[in-house]
């Protein structure tokens, strides 16, 4: 009997062709110019989505969050996932769906050591991780370059050529993905030794001085330099900072509770913890042993979560590992996309990570326990600090930025890349630069709206609708 070729029919994958064709479908479905829209509706309420969203968060801690976002334009940016969101929700879907970072803006990628001892540049925020079409994750990074474009005084002509290049990285990487094979963009990463040291060489001196200075310092950034920065040793031993409310050792947090108690539940979390590493990462935790831990505010966004640093002790006092562990709640995006539903939403954030990044931290994993006040929550960790560094945006020349968000766009197509069908988002983009036109219009679109949004926060705060606290 003849052999018959497996069909699309008959279980086997879509060929190159079949996914091609459904990129081109999805185009003529939802044309570029439907991609440029944001037209929002009059019952739209920025600061009523900004409450709700605190109204799970720790009281002390939302007036430090709107402090922080009330800041500047693209501080306010940062802050509104939630907001950005909601009005994404309103436009229209190419429908071609991938993992989404979800809150991709130009200060949530940078640069973290691999376990390889590497440095790489990526994503490095996955809080918000979730399915959902590629273009989302695209209008809010591109969308972020022109709003800190405008908070740092570029002109109209600079911020277009900034937010075009950014695209246009982004559409052209997704080009080249997709003529590799499947292995081939599985490993594409960046690495910042090679691509940053060039963005430093077309900078400006002082802004190439800056550049060269994060990449060397970056390798600094580890558990033994938070260790001299966030403890002190009193009567012999070694004690976490207490700066309220920014860093607060759990013994302050929790003054009427048993202390023993506390620091046992925590040595029985952090045995659940391990168990959802790889094994043989598993055996170098357990080398470490608890000696305190700490509430810390980290960030614009998660102000008001709750998040830990973990202080570990190995040989000796000398060999420290800090770990990070932040509460993970669903992802804003959960509330207007399909997707999946997650048990714990720790493990979501995890596997969003190691999903979109090249490498990830050895000591990604997730827990889930009842808290003091009885409350069941999710918690994703990570070590505190392991060679990570970060780019200066208010620092940053035109120049500067247009390199920096290419990179950007580059690091969001690899990991669009590994996650969706890049053949069929390739096709969608097309060659042409009418797909980078169109996110560039939404850009301005929206960064006139986010101008809005910050003085409306700006305005509740001066009414005392909202309490703020600045300078933290």
């Amino acid at each position: 009997m003849k052999a018959v070729a497996p069909t699309a029919e008959s279980g086997a994958r879509p060929s190159r062709d079949e996914r091609a064709e459904r990129g081109r479908a999805a185009r003529r479905e939802t044309p570029f110019a439907a991609l440029a829209e944001h037209n929002p509706g009059a019952e739209r309420d920025p600061i009523g989505l900004l409450e709700k969203q605190a109204a799970a968060r720790i009281p002390q801690l939302v007036p430090v969050r709107y402090g922080r976002m009330a800041t500047s334009a693209f501080a306010f940016y940062r802050g509104a996932a939630l907001v950005m969101a909601d009005d994404l929700s309103r436009t229209p879907s190419t429908g071609l769906n991938t993992h989404l970072c979800g809150d991709a803006h130009l200060s949530n990628f940078g640069i973290y050591a691999t376990p390889e001892r590497r440095l790489a540049f990526d994503i490095n925020d996955f809080d918000e991780t979730y399915p959902g079409p590629f273009e989302w994750d695209v209008k809010r990074l591109v969308a972020s370059l022109e709003v800190a474009s405008r908070d740092t005084g570029f002109s109209h002509k600079q911020r277009a050529r900034i937010t075009r290049a950014c695209a246009a990285e982004y559409r052209e990487t997704m080009a080249l993905q997709a003529e590799r094979g499947t292995l081939a963009v599985w490993y594409s990463h960046i690495e910042p030794t090679e691509e940053l040291v060039e963005l430093a060489d077309q900078l400006d001196s002082s802004s190439s001085k800056r550049m060269r200075k994060m990449l060397e310092k970056s390798w600094s950034r580890d558990s033994v330099q938070a260790l001299g920065k966030l403890t002190t040793v009193v009567d012999g031993r070694r004690t976490i900072l207490s700066n309220p409310p920014l860093l607060v050792p759990l013994e302050e947090v929790f003054a009427d509770a048993d202390a023993v108690e506390l620091y046992r539940e925590l040595r029985h979390r952090l045995s659940d913890y391990s168990s959802t590493l790889q094994w043989d990462r598993r055996v170098p935790l357990q080398q470490f042993e608890l000696v305190q831990v700490a509430r810390k505010v980290v960030g614009v966004g998660s102000v008001g979560t709750r998040s830990w640093i973990i202080l570990l002790r190995g040989v000796d006092d000398e060999d420290p590992l800090f770990l990070q562990a932040k509460e993970a709640v669903p992802s804003v995006l959960s509330e207007y996309l399909e997707g999946p539903s997650f048990e714990k939403e720790g493990e979501r954030v995890v596997h969003g990570q190691r999903l979109m990044q090249a490498a990830s931290d050895i000591f990604l994993g997730w827990q889930q326990g009842v808290g003091v006040d009885g409350v069941r929550r999710d918690y994703y960790l990570r070590q505190l600090r392991d060679g990570k560094g970060s780019a200066v945006i208010e620092a940053m020349t035109p120049t500067g930025m247009t390199l920096y968000g290419r990179l950007c766009g580059r690091a969001l197509a690899y990991a669009h890349a590994r996650a969706g069908d890049r053949i069929a988002i390739a096709e969608y983009l097309g060659s042409s630069d009418e797909f980078d036109e169109a996110v560039v219009a939404f850009a301005q679109s929206y960064a006139a709206q986010t101008a809005h949004d910050h003085a409306a926060l700006l305005k509740a705060i001066a009414d005392g609708r909202i309490v703020a606290r600045s300078g933290l």
